[in-house]
């Protein structure tokens, strides 16, 4: 009988038992001469080293490519473990009274009828275009069939902001969330929502895998997280990848039958195109420890008018060097990073609007939602700020109904081509937002 493939965990983290169907195979193997890691698919020397290991008392080659996820050696036995038995068909009920744009539809017809035929889809939608929404009625659809769907993300944040969304509308439904310290690790469930490092854990499982932010870092750098995605699939199924900035690379792999593309915000209003305003030698100011008057009369602007904004900076070493600085004067403002070991909860209060001015680096520059929120780029000419970063960055300005349009400004001390080209992209949207009708008159 062929195993009914989904964990794929090593053998310490699974309990076997008689009466179990499983598939085992070896952690690190050598592959035409060389070694190969069978769980995150790494073949680089040089993400390889060998130790003195205890348990097979010889020399041992692990896989540093995978390790945050628990060492992989040539002794390390990894195990397929069986999921349930394969879903039935079931009345699974959409928990949501919410209205599809026109361009929303388009895309939600074309991701049902993808999904139907087990084929691969690009929705290349704009910041705020509602990507979320669109995804309900496939995923509706693909649950009543007795599918098992994923939905991955390069980031943390992005996975807490949209559990509970997914759950307020698939309340019947069990739902695994998965990143770094989740409570769900080792499980499964016919709705899955989890980080692609995740999904390492994994194998043949999902029938649906949504790749969501799938230009964003780390998953557009590392092949590994490409290989988890592939390998977490089963053989016949359905990869959808969603983007406001797909690479030229991403685009050439559809054909233009399998690319929808919404131009539009789901609320109908024009994306808000950044002001370029010159902040002087801001890498020299920050030496100093003082800031430019534009950036502390931009501050001013945001407690006066009772708004809450983001204030994006290139490297941590300069949020630390910006934070203090705003704090002497204005209350409520927060910094966060990636390795914060406070960034949940700054976040969380970021949302609750407990935290006026959050001060971050670009790991906040998708995936985080506050409703009203104006932004900024301190240093935007900064080469940290791709074009594809500073579009996503623009498109945390104006998402909400009550007021669709805010202020985004790039801070800079000289133009670059990464900041006109993010410009043009969001101009460009726009008018072929406005050719299709989808702009409100």
């Amino acid at each position: 009988m062929i195993p009914i493939r989904g964990l794929h965990l090593r053998e310490e983290e699974f309990i076997l038992s008689d009466s179990q169907d499983v598939e085992i195979e070896q952690g690190v193997i050598r592959k035409n001469n060389a070694y190969f890691c069978n769980r995150c698919g790494n073949e680089d020397p040089s993400m390889f080293a060998s130790y003195q290991c205890a348990r097979c008392e010889k020399e041992c080659t692990y896989c540093r490519s995978c390790i945050m996820m628990g060492r992989v050696n040539e002794c390390t036995s990894l195990v397929s473990a069986p999921i349930r038995a394969p879903l039935k068909p079931r009345p699974i009920q959409l928990k949501w009274d919410g209205t599809l744009s026109k361009g929303q539809e388009k895309a939600s017809n074309q991701l049902v009828n993808t999904l139907a035929k087990n084929e691969s889809l690009l929705i290349w939608a704009v910041c705020g275009a509602g990507k979320t929404e669109i995804l309900f009625r496939g995923i509706e659809k693909s649950l009543q069939d007795g599918k098992y769907v994923c939905i991955a993300t390069p980031r943390s944040d992005v996975v807490r902001e949209l559990a509970p969304r997914l759950k307020r509308v698939f309340p019947d439904v069990e739902l695994t969330v998965l990143y770094g310290g989740s409570e769900d690790r080792g499980k499964i469930s016919p709705l899955v929502i989890a980080t692609t490092h995740q999904l390492l854990r994994y194998k043949e499982a999902f029938d649906v895998m949504i790749i969501d932010e799938v230009d964003a870092f780390p998953y557009s750098v590392d092949a590994t997280l490409t290989f988890a995605v592939q390998k977490a699939r089963k053989p016949k199924s359905s990869l959808i990848y969603l983007t406001a900035t797909p690479s030229e690379k991403m685009k050439r792999k559809f054909p233009s039958s399998h690319i929808v593309k919404i131009p539009a915000r789901y609320h109908g209003y024009p994306l808000p195109i950044p002001t370029f305003q010159w902040c002087g030698n801001w890498k020299k100011a920050i030496q100093k420890e003082r800031l430019p008057k534009v950036i502390t009369h931009w501050i001013q602007h945001q407690y006066e008018n009772h708004y809450q904004a983001f204030l994006f900076v290139p490297h941590v070493s300069m949020l630390k060097a910006t934070v203090p600085l705003l704090s002497k004067k204005y209350p409520n403002i927060e910094g966060v990073y990636a390795e914060d070991p406070d960034r949940k909860e700054k976040v969380e209060r970021f949302r609750k609007g407990d935290v006026r001015i959050m001060v971050t680096t670009t790991i906040l520059e998708r995936g985080v939602t506050i409703k009203g929120a104006n932004v900024a780029i301190f240093g935007a000419d900064d080469p940290v700020f791709t074009e594809s970063a500073l579009v996503q960055i623009a498109g945390r300005v104006g998402r909400s109904q009550e007021r669709p349009t805010g202020i985004i400004t790039f801070f800079h001390g000289g133009k670059t081509n990464a900041m006109v080209d993010a410009r043009d992209h969001l101009i460009t949207m726009n008018r072929l937002a406005k050719k299709e009708g989808l702009l409100r008159a």
